[in-house]
């Protein structure tokens, strides 16, 4: 990515009267949207979401923007370059005539060498995958991520402009089916489109220019969708919407039963292993199982409460393959029912009380939800266990390969409820497990701390296990 240092001499000559006014009219292009969208003024953007991401993120973009552009046939990259380029060495003119010619598309990026280089994928346009040469964003972007860039060929060098945007994947496949929704505009929307950024279509519609042309054209578009999200997860922030196979919500709930007077530790184990609902894990604990996995009901659609979180189910099985629908487990004087939602706490509690009777006192009942968990974890990371690295990458990435094996046969509701195995035994099927699978690395890699283990986890064995190693190209 190129530093701002390489275009101080651009931006100074910028702020000169010929190119100041030409400039803000511009910035203004790239905010403005954002501002009818959300309500707020463009002084309070850069406020809102940070000056120093502002500039580097939304001002970059403006900027490269601007250097593109003519106005009157005049173009402040060719008149820097003009009457200034001679302060300037070669490898930097030549960047700014390349970045001139430029233009700003969505990518989706893989093979990253850190401090190398990374495959750009051009989801906007027909081409090739282009190698792009970096240092510093390799260091952050994750495999699968989206980015708005341009993509700068000096040489045989491709490289990125300074103004980045990172995507989430749902913003960006609105930002897609915004920009193919706009070839088919009518000729009064393409003369509103071209009013507000600065283009004259002439003859020629907005459905005839090229697909270069159609995105030197709604520029302002990229910005404007990424900064609208990252407004509305600073004002908004999300939590994802986690369910059990049943649909409902997940919260953590620990119902104690105090035993009663002479109930021994024996009653206990006698009247739970009675019980086919109760299977003993050890002679002081036992799974409260449900049905098997063919027979689970798979959980509510999303949003069937009306919010707009993402939604993901949240569930544990047994190595007979059953719904595992709670843990029991005997303490000293007391019995232990955990589960992840208030409906099986209360359905665990009368199933317990039915099987033992009075051997057991009301309960007191604990629920935690997972912000609250979330809060707790943060607070108690000083105190976690000192456990050496290299052994506790091994113990999460044993549980991701047998929690992963697992789902490979579970109905996922991305694929339409199809099981990624069976999902691959058609070409659309193919298509939306590609898809399923990128999504599911890129969130893993991008939501875990750099330090975690699961951040250095390796989803390559799930591509080969479905036949589809070719495509994680």
């Amino acid at each position: 990515m190129a530093s701002k240092h390489v275009l101080e001499g651009l931006i100074r000559w910028s702020t000169r009267d010929r190119w100041a006014d030409r400039f803000d009219w511009v910035l203004e292009g790239h905010l403005v949207p954002t501002c009818e969208e959300t309500g707020i003024e463009i002084e309070q953007i850069a406020s809102t979401i940070g000056e120093d991401l502002f500039m580097s993120t939304v001002w970059a973009c403006a900027f490269e923007d601007f250097l593109t552009r003519e106005f009157d046939g005049e173009n402040a990259t060719d008149d820097y370059l003009k009457r200034r380029g001679w302060k300037e060495s070669a490898s930097i003119r030549n960047y700014m005539a390349a970045l001139r010619k430029s233009t700003m598309s969505l990518y989706e990026v893989s093979d990253i060498v850190p401090d190398t280089s990374f495959l750009a994928r051009d989801l906007l346009r027909d081409t090739e995958p282009v190698l792009v040469s970096e240092r510093s964003a390799t260091r952050s972007l994750k495999p699968w991520d989206r980015i708005a860039a341009r993509v700068v060929h000096v040489g045989s060098r491709s490289q990125i402009g300074g103004g980045l945007l990172v995507f989430d994947h749902e913003t960006s496949e609105l930002l897609v089916a915004a920009v193919r929704k706009l070839e088919s505009l009518s000729s009064e929307e393409e003369q509103e489109l071209a009013e507000a950024n600065g283009y004259e279509f002439d003859e020629d519609r907005f459905s005839d220019l090229s697909p270069t042309d159609r995105l030197r054209a709604i520029t302002p578009m990229f910005t404007t969708f990424w900064l609208v999200d990252a407004i509305d997860r600073i004002q908004s922030p999300r939590i994802p919407d986690l369910r059990n196979a049943e649909g409902d919500e997940v919260m953590l709930c620990e119902a104690r039963f105090p035993l009663a007077a002479r109930t021994t530790g024996r009653d206990i184990r006698a009247a739970l292993e009675a019980r086919p609902e109760f299977r003993a894990t050890s002679s002081k604990s036992w799974s409260w199982v449900g049905e098997n996995r063919s027979a689970a009901k798979p959980a509510a659609a999303p949003g069937h409460d009306g919010s707009s979180r993402k939604q993901l189910t949240f569930e544990t099985w047994s190595d007979e393959d059953r719904l595992v629908l709670g843990d029991i487990r005997l303490e000293s004087k007391t019995l232990v029912l955990n589960t992840n939602s208030e409906q099986r706490c209360s359905r665990g509690c009368a199933l317990l009380s039915d099987a033992l009777g009075g051997r057991l006192r009301h309960p007191s009942v604990k629920t935690e939800s997972i912000e609250q968990v979330m809060v707790s974890r943060e607070s108690a990371m000083p105190n976690q266990l000192d456990i050496p690295e290299d052994e506790q990458r091994a113990i999460v990435h044993d549980y991701m390969d047998r929690h992963y094996r697992d789902v490979l046969d579970q109905p996922v509701p991305a694929l339409d409820g199809q099981t990624p195995r069976t999902a691959v035994k058609t070409e659309g099927g193919r298509m939306k497990v590609v898809e399923w699978l990128k999504l599911m690395e890129n969130r893993t890699a991008k939501h875990a701390d750099p330090d975690n283990p699961m951040a250095s986890y390796n989803f390559a064995w799930l591509w080969t296990e479905l036949g589809l190693s070719e495509r994680r190209e």
